[in-house]
C-alpha cells in the first residue's frame, strides 16, 4: 500500500431541492458572482430563473456559451476577462462538468497577471484561485468532487488535465432531478467517462482488497443503472445512485494508497477529442476495450482475471486468458448495449490522422510511465484497431 496526503475540501449537498440553500452558501462567500453556463439546458429546467432569483440579493454577472470539450479561447479568456473587469468574488458554475472544468480555469485565470494557459500548461504555479460553487445537472466528470479540469486549445490540438489544490469547489450542490432530462446519448457517455474513471485506477500494479471491492461494486453499480436511466429517465433511485458513483469517480477516493496507472485511456482520448471534439466519454468507450485487448500479457492478465471475476461474474476455473478475454469483450458489449458507437469512424475519425495524434500523445502525456508503458507504436496501434 502507497502513502498519500489526501484532503476533500469541497462540501457536497445532495437530494431533491438542495438548491435552496444556495443563498445561504453564497452569502458567506461573496456578493459579486460570475455565472457560468453553457448552452439553453438550464434554461429549460427552469433552473436558470431558480437561480436568479434565489440569488435576487447578489450581483449577477454572465457567461454563457461554455461547449463540452471546453475551450481555453473563447471561454476560459471572456470568463478571466469578466471576473477581472467587476471584482468577482465567486463564481457559480451551473451544468455539466465542461462548465465547471471551464470554470475552475477561470478561478485560477482571475487571480494571476499573465496569460491564462501559462497556468494550465504548468509553466507556472496559481498562487491563488476565486472560490468556486457548482449546480450538477450531469453525472459524468466527478469534477464537482475535484481540484482538476479538462480544457482544449483548438489551434494546437492541445487538451490539458489541469488539476491544482486551489481549484476544488467550496461547495457542490448536486440534484439527481436536474439529470432526468438529459439524453441517452449523453447518459450513456456519463456513464462511460465514469466507469473509466474506475478503470484506470483499478489497473495498477499495487492496490487493496479494500479499494477493489469499492471500485467493483462502483462499476457493477454505473452498469446497472445506467441502464435502468435509460429505460426510464426519471428513475430517481438510479440517477441518485448513478450521480453519486461519478461524484467519487477523479477525487481518488476510489484508490487511496493504490500505486498509480498513468490514466492510459485519458491520455489518448484527450488527443481524439482535441482532434475532432467527439464526445470524451464515447472516445473513451471506443478505445479502452482496444487497449485492454494491447495490454493483455502474462504482466497484466491477473488483474484481468480479478476484473472479470468480480465485475461480470465470470467462472474463476477457466484459464486465466480465457476469463480476461471474456471480461474484455464484456467491456466493450456493456458499452455497445448502452448505445454507445464503438468505432471511431462512427464518430467522424478515420486513419488520416492516426500517426500524427500518436505522435501528439506520445509527445505530452507521459504513457510510457503507466502501469503497462505505451509508446507512439503502442498508440498508433490502439487507436488503429479502434477504427
Amino acid at each position: 500500500m502507497q502513502n498519500f496526503n489526501y484532503q476533500t475540501p469541497t462540501r457536497l449537498i445532495f437530494g431533491k431541492d438542495v438548491i435552496r440553500k444556495l443563498p445561504e452558501v453564497m452569502a458567506s462567500i461573496g456578493k459579486k458572482v460570475l455565472l457560468t453556463y453553457g448552452g439553453g439546458s438550464i434554461k429549460k429546467l427552469g433552473l436558470y430563473d431558480r437561480v436568479k432569483e434565489l440569488l435576487k440579493d447578489f450581483e449577477i454577472i454572465e457567461l454563457s456559451g461554455i461547449q463540452p470539450n471546453p475551450k481555453y479561447d473563447p471561454s476560459v479568456l471572456d470568463g478571466v476577462r469578466l471576473c477581472k473587469e467587476n471584482d468577482i468574488d465567486v463564481i457559480l458554475a451551473v451544468g455539466g462538468g465542461s462548465v465547471l472544468d471551464c470554470s475552475k480555469a477561470i478561478a485560477a485565470g482571475a487571480k494571476y497577471d499573465g496569460d491564462p494557459w501559462d497556468l494550465i500548461s504548468y509553466k507556472v504555479k496559481a498562487k491563488a484561485a476565486l472560490p468556486i460553487v457548482d449546480i450538477i445537472t450531469l453525472a459524468a466528470t466527478g469534477s464537482e468532487y475535484d481540484c482538476g479540469g479538462v480544457i482544449s486549445r483548438t489551434e494546437t490540438n492541445d487538451k490539458i488535465g489541469y488539476m491544482d489544490p486551489l481549484l476544488y469547489p467550496v461547495c457542490s450542490f448536486l440534484d439527481p432531478t436536474y439529470t432526468f432530462t438529459v439524453s441517452k446519448k449523453q447518459t450513456a457517455a456519463g456513464c462511460a467517462d465514469a466507469m473509466n474513471h474506475i478503470i484506470e485506477q483499478y489497473f495498477c500494479e499495487d492496490s487493496t482488497l479494500l479499494n477493489d471491492g469499492f471500485m467493483e461494486a462502483g462499476l457493477k453499480s454505473l452498469m446497472v443503472n445506467a441502464r435502468k436511466c435509460l429505460e426510464d429517465p426519471e428513475d430517481y433511485t438510479a440517477r441518485a445512485e448513478m450521480m453519486l458513483d461519478c461524484t467519487y469517480g477523479c477525487n481518488a477516493i476510489y484508490s487511496l494508497g493504490n500505486s498509480q496507472s498513468g490514466w492510459p485511456c485519458h491520455g489518448m482520448e484527450h488527443a481524439l477529442s482535441a482532434y475532432y471534439d467527439i464526445t470524451h466519454g464515447e472516445g473513451l468507450a471506443i478505445i479502452t476495450p482496444r487497449w485492454m485487448k494491447h495490454i493483455l500479457s502474462d504482466k497484466t492478465v491477473s488483474r484481468f482475471v480479478k476484473y472479470g471475476v468480480n465485475v461480470f461474474g465470470i467462472d474463476s476455473a477457466l484459464d486465466d486468458y480465457e476469463i480476461a478475454n471474456k471480461a474484455i469483450d464484456e467491456t466493450y458489449s456493456f458499452f455497445e448495449s448502452i448505445g454507445i458507437p464503438m468505432h471511431l469512424k462512427d464518430v467522424g475519425i478515420d486513419e488520416s490522422r492516426i500517426d500524427e495524434m500518436a505522435h501528439h500523445v506520445a509527445e505530452n502525456e507521459g504513457l510510457e510511465n503507466a502501469w503497462s508503458p505505451l509508446y507512439e507504436n503502442d498508440i498508433a496501434a490502439i487507436f488503429t484497431a479502434s477504427l
